[in-house]
């Protein structure tokens, strides 16, 4: 037992997890959406998210084991690899947004593309959440002595204008 405390704090609950990622991940989140936006001034956008995602990912799965999750240091190869499993496909969901955004909408403003973005964001992060908590850091949670429980995910309904014209001008 003094060998498990000396490891230090034991694993968050469900809500200190779910808190610590929004802000570890939502602030990286945040971030790359708007190094995406700049990137693409310059690269096709599909290429400025893949890189914008790569980089993202490894630094928030370094926040997430550190202080999301409790993993108690460094994120193992391991982790960084399944972090990327569920990064590349929040990566096919917010392409997946933007195209269908480029199919309903001729030219949509920046202000209509960020909300798009951060929108589908939000859902791949929230399963992120999910499939990082239960899986990828699953093990050191119980290596730690945590043990497993139940996780509830609030969902928060975002408003989102029926008129792509009016957010534009909005803004």
């Amino acid at each position: 037992m003094e060998a498990v405390q000396s490891r230090g704090e034991a694993a968050p609950g469900a809500f200190g997890a779910f808190a610590r990622f929004v802000l570890c991940g939502g602030g990286v989140g945040v971030a790359s959406s708007f190094a995406v936006a700049a990137l693409a001034a310059w690269v096709p956008w599909a290429l400025a998210n893949a890189l914008i995602t790569v980089v993202s990912t490894l630094l928030a799965t370094e926040l997430h084991a550190r202080f999301t999750f409790g993993a108690g240091g460094r994120a193992t190869w391991r982790q960084h690899v399944q972090s990327g499993g569920s990064a590349a496909a929040a990566y096919a969901v917010t392409c997946g947004a933007m195209l269908v955004l480029q199919l309903l909408v001729a030219a949509p403003c920046a202000v209509l593309e960020q909300v798009v973005y951060l929108s589908a964001s939000g859902l791949a992060g929230a399963a992120r959440f999910v499939v990082l908590r239960l899986v990828v850091f699953a093990r050191s949670r119980s290596a730690a002595g945590g043990a497993r429980a139940a996780v509830s995910v609030p969902v928060h309904r975002v408003p989102v204008a029926a008129d792509a014209d009016a957010l534009c001008r909005a803004a």
